[in-house]
């Protein structure tokens, strides 16, 4: 067992590791960034008061494993709340997973028609071997519910055409819902199974969530590893890690206007993959780093807007499928806990709107994009004129990694030279894998890297965690999964391809 570990990042990957190894008495430092909030993209920033969840976070897993410990992290400071959301288009608002009496009657009857007739004609003739978003959810819904439900939206998130997104993005986002199933979904809701493994994530009615905010989950598991005898170092930045010439690492991070060092037997990284490359000492290989420059990611920025609620609602979130405003989605704070909004009098939206770091939208000024949201609060209806008090901006790099024609390739590329060059560093997490997961996967990963440590060898393929946060031990499939992403997500697929 390592006497001491090093852990890069105190997000959902990083703060399980650091609880669960200080739990079996390992010592362990965590380096974060950020100068004073714990959780990653899953942290709580307040404002006034006013709590924001950074990109909405449901507490719900298929993993009995993951429930158990976020139970055991906070207790009863875990709300049991309804889920609700809707879909904003061409004025009007629809439920979300569909229910088939409200959507039909809101498109009218023709509409209505020529979308059965377009699902019909789908079910008889689909996209034989679908490789492109577009086809897969056309095969699934029909065209016509796909142009009004999915492609304004999708395209808004990774800013590229849902023609050159793979099939493999919309299996894995919407597995095992379509028309036929929304519609028995929406009629017989009774029928939802039993058994938490076999429930869609979309279709769930209800989840879990921390009083104040994902942040309170994540504060507790860094009160819980310092009680335990673990260091957490904040506004810590790494810049440096290198192998000892006797085994261990040493870790060079900024503090304080200047480059301080510690020394572990192991690292645990969930930086993001592109920025660990550029710290490693002596340097990776040309086409390892080259690779690792060539991974890219898709940002985002929450403007949170305090209003006054004249014309309330009731839903967690509601996504913006109208192509005239550039919100994509709407969060409504209350709605996922009463105590993330202080006063009961007033509401508290978080607009979100998808960007590259360093675009238009990004560099906006704070009050600029306050306007914005505002204007388009006001558009969508969700506002009455002069009901906006307040704002907010909150800027999320890195938020999504992106799945271009090579990510795949590069990623692979990354892993062989690290299992070279490196061992005892161990990659876990969104960005630490370059893996579009949600918390409870990153979670799992982060488990299952403490159970390798404790064992003192690879028992388990961490790049084989699904998305599911459900895993094979390493030997069921031979040690790697087939894909080096070890995750269906959505990439950039070739024009060529597009085009057949």
């Amino acid at each position: 067992m390592p006497s001491h570990v090093a852990i890069i990042g105190a997000g959902p990957a990083g703060l399980t590791a650091a609880y669960l190894l200080s739990r079996e008495g390992v010592g362990v430092t965590v380096l974060e960034s950020d100068p004073s909030l714990v959780g990653g993209i899953s942290r709580t920033v307040e404002h006034q008061g006013f709590r924001f969840d950074i990109g909405g976070h449901r507490f719900f897993s298929k993993s009995r494993e993951v429930e158990d410990l976020w139970t055991e992290l906070l207790g009863d400071d875990m709300l049991h709340r309804p889920r609700s959301s809707r879909i904003y288009y061409g004025g009007k608002f629809y439920s979300y997973p569909l229910k088939a009496g409200e959507a039909l009657a809101n498109l009218g009857l023709v509409e209505s028609a020529r979308c059965i007739g377009s699902y019909a004609w789908a079910r008889l003739f689909p996209v034989r071997n679908p490789r492109t978003f577009e086809d897969w959810v056309g095969n699934q819904f029909g065209r016509r519910l796909f142009g009004i439900f999915f492609k304004t939206y999708t395209e808004k998130v990774w800013g590229m055409s849902c023609r050159e997104i793979s099939a493999d993005w919309a299996a894995q986002r919407i597995k095992g819902l379509s028309l036929g199933r929304a519609i028995l979904a929406a009629l017989l809701p009774g029928r939802a199974p039993q058994d938490r493994s076999q429930t869609i994530k979309t279709l769930i009615d209800s989840f879990r969530y921390p009083r104040l905010g994902p942040g309170m989950m994540w504060e507790a598991a860094a009160t819980r590893t310092r009680a335990q005898g673990g260091t957490i170092v904040m506004g810590a930045p790494v810049c440096g890690l290198s192998r000892r010439p006797g085994g261990g690492w040493r870790v060079d991070f900024r503090q304080d206007d200047s480059t301080r060092s510690l020394e572990a037997d192991e690292v645990i990284s969930s930086m993001p993959l592109r920025d660990l490359a550029d710290c490693l000492q002596p340097g990776l290989p040309p086409e390892v780093r080259a690779a690792a420059a060539a991974l890219r990611y898709r940002d985002f920025l929450t403007v949170a807007l305090v209003v006054r609620p004249t014309r309330r609602f009731s839903d967690n979130w509601i996504y913006i499928h109208d192509p005239g405003v550039k919100v994509g989605r709407v969060q409504n704070f209350s709605s996922w806990s009463p105590e993330m909004v202080p006063d009961p009098a007033l509401a508290c939206y978080g607009l979100e709107y998808f960007c590259f770091e360093g675009d238009g939208l990004w560099a906006a000024a704070d009050a600029d994009l306050v306007r914005l949201a505002a204007r388009e609060l006001e558009t969508l209806g969700l506002v009455a004129a002069g009901d906006v008090l307040d704002g907010h901006v909150v800027r999320q790099p890195k938020a999504y990694p992106v799945y271009d024609d090579g990510y795949a390739r590069h990623v692979d590329t990354i892993r062989r030279g690290l299992d070279d060059a490196c061992p005892g560093l161990h990659l876990v997490g969104r960005n630490g894998m370059h893996k579009y997961n949600n918390q409870d996967h990153a979670m799992m990963t982060a488990m299952l890297t403490v159970r390798n440590i404790l064992a003192g060898r690879r028992v388990y393929d961490v790049w084989s965690v699904n998305q599911d946060a459900e895993y094979h031990e390493a030997g069921d499939r031979g040690g790697h999964v087939s894909d080096a992403s070890g995750r269906l997500v959505p990439r950039r697929i070739g024009r060529a391809t597009a085009a057949r």
